[in-house]
């Protein structure tokens, strides 16, 4: 992550598929994974097929009434064009986003189940704003100005990532299919990245960033068009090498592979090195760090990340494949 739309970039060392949304789109690479990004909501394991029309974001179309403030934004909930309003919109739906992350980690239970209604729901909004920034980089400059300085930041580095992934993006052009299915609890997610940590000394949260990426999470399920597979989205010779005897499709077991593979290549004295080996691409590496800044600062993010849907990109514009 994403950032990803179904797209299809030139063939590179071991996996492929990008979500370059996050970022959040569906942007095949290759080497070891791949990636997702944002979408409409779609049943575990739901093979999805694509028209080549696609469905236009409606993101950037229009202004409506700001809604009363107990509402919660509806899935395609105009986003501002205006940077002040829009600047305004994005402040209030991220400090929303953040009691609801707080509710939910408090009075929920992460470890199990789905995120609640109001979480998914700005966290959408969220990242359909990001998607629409990264789209107008003019727009971007002048909201940025009108943003609380550590909101900008957040805001900056979450825009440059996305934008960096969608410049890996190929559209597609004809129907595909890409099979989806909800993630595993954030919590359970959350322990697996951990225990991945403890064993191979790679930060939770670069793991974490690399999934969120490839995969969002493990909602695309689909074999990348070069072969990559599972939720870190490895080849099969690369699996073989690093996945100690596991399975590809196990989460757990991809997420200990990853750290495996990206402890051999560097990791963690020079992440950099180490994710550049693990998908050829500058923009990658950058993209993947600046998530995982993130969730550094603040785990809320990872969360709030968590709940990022699945883009497909086509000629077409984009079109979201899971969410509400």
């Amino acid at each position: 992550m994403n950032d990803q739309p179904a797209v299809i970039s030139p063939p590179m060392p071991r996996r492929t598929m990008l979500a370059a949304a996050l970022a959040a789109v569906v942007v095949p690479l290759s080497g070891c994974g791949g990636s997702a990004g944002e979408a409409a909501s779609v049943a575990p394991r739901e093979s999805v097929t694509l028209p080549a029309s696609g469905r236009p974001s409606a993101s950037s179309e229009g202004l409506t009434p700001e809604p009363p403030a107990q509402d919660l934004p509806a899935p395609d909930e105009a986003i501002p064009k205006d940077p002040k309003r829009l600047a305004d919109a994005l402040t209030r739906t991220t400090g929303r986003l953040r009691d609801a992350i707080d509710d939910w980690r408090r009075t929920g239970d992460p470890a199990k189940g789905e995120a609640p209604e109001p979480v998914v729901l700005l966290s959408l909004y969220e990242q359909r704003v990001y998607r629409h920034l990264a789209r107008n980089p003019t727009v971007a400059s002048r909201t940025y100005g009108k943003l609380p300085k550590d909101m900008a930041a957040r805001a900056r580095d979450n825009v440059t990532a996305i934008r960096d992934l969608l410049s890996l993006a190929h559209p597609v052009s004809g129907p595909i299919k890409i099979k989806v299915e909800s993630p595993e609890p954030a919590d359970a997610l959350l322990a697996d990245f951990r225990r991945a940590e403890r064993r191979f000394g790679v930060e939770w949260e670069v793991l974490a960033a690399v999934m969120l990426v490839e995969t969002k999470f493990g909602r695309v399920r689909s074999p990348s068009y070069v072969g990559a597979k599972g939720p870190m989205q490895f080849m099969p010779g690369t699996w073989k090498a690093y996945g100690m005897g596991g399975d590809i499709d196990d989460t757990g077991d991809a997420l200990l592979a990853a750290a495996n593979y990206l402890r051999a290549s560097g990791a963690p004295g020079d992440y950099r090195r180490a994710l550049y080996a693990y998908n050829h691409s500058q923009a990658y590496v950058d993209a993947v760090l600046l998530h995982a800044r993130q969730m550094k600062r603040d785990i809320r993010n990872y969360y709030a990340y968590y709940t990022w849907q699945v883009y497909v990109i086509t000629t077409k514009g984009e079109r979201r494949l899971t969410g509400p």
